[in-house]
């Protein structure tokens, strides 16, 4: 069994609220695979059993508020008997910018109430996928923030994310959270995932294709310059005997 938990407030007031974006996340996943039975109430939240793959999957959704999420995770983990690598928690990062994820494992907090709540019951070692909302520029303006609704222009980003989030989602179930970034970063980032490769070093590429091979600044700066040789006088005289006579 994974526990994939996805953090929010529970009620309609609280729907569309950027703090809400993990249960956002969790409940495409449930829309998007079928074989997810209906939400009922259980380990205090929200919870739909199913399978992602070949992996027996809970999702769940705190009903305890953001602040006591760990109390629900906690009960669940203990029920199942899970470890904390087998808990994937998503989230909203106030310190990534909108339409930016990462994934890690274990660490801080970083002021999340949840993380931090999730993380007194269980311990640190638990996985994140972390969902970037971007910051307001001033921590007296967070609150009113993170409790405010999506703009109708951030469905341009969210709405793709969560779909790939969703269409994804066995990889997390499989623990393969490397994979699973690149295939987000593939779908939503594709001229970072699409780079060129770097330009081997002035020439050796090019002789190794058969064309010509080019020359260094400093080479160019070596070649040897021409020489004004004087046609008359005691130095063209001595000149003239030092290369081999006169005039031809």
């Amino acid at each position: 069994m994974k526990l994939i938990v996805g953090l929010g407030n529970p009620g309609a007031k609280y729907e569309g609220n950027r703090h809400n974006i993990g249960f956002m996340a969790v409940d495409e996943i449930h829309r998007r695979h079928s074989a997810f039975q209906p939400w009922r109430a259980r380990f205090q939240g929200q919870v739909s059993e199913g399978r992602l793959g070949s992996e027996k999957v809970l999702l769940l959704k705190p009903s305890t508020y953001m602040n006591e999420s760990g109390r629900a995770v906690g009960e669940a983990m203990r029920f199942f008997k899970l470890e904390p690598a087998d808990i994937v928690v998503l989230y909203d990062e106030l310190d990534l910018p909108p339409a930016k994820f990462r994934m890690k494992t274990g660490g801080g907090h970083g002021g999340h109430n949840g993380l931090r709540s999730i993380t007194a019951h269980i311990g640190a070692d638990y996985r994140r996928l972390r969902l970037g909302i971007g910051h307001p520029g001033d921590k007296k303006l967070v609150s009113n923030y993170v409790l405010g609704d999506f703009a109708k222009a951030d469905r341009d980003w969210l709405e793709p994310l969560l779909t790939e989030i969703a269409d994804n989602a066995g990889l997390l179930a499989e623990g393969k959270d490397s994979q699973f970034a690149n295939k987000l970063t593939l779908a939503l980032e594709p001229e970072k995932a699409q780079r060129k490769p770097k330009k081997e070093p002035s020439g050796e590429g090019d002789a190794a294709a058969g064309k010509p091979k080019g020359q260094s600044h400093i080479r160019q700066a070596r070649q040897p310059k021409p020489v004004n040789v004087p046609k008359s006088g005691p130095m063209a005289e001595m000149l003239k005997k030092l290369l081999g006579g006169g005039e031809r």
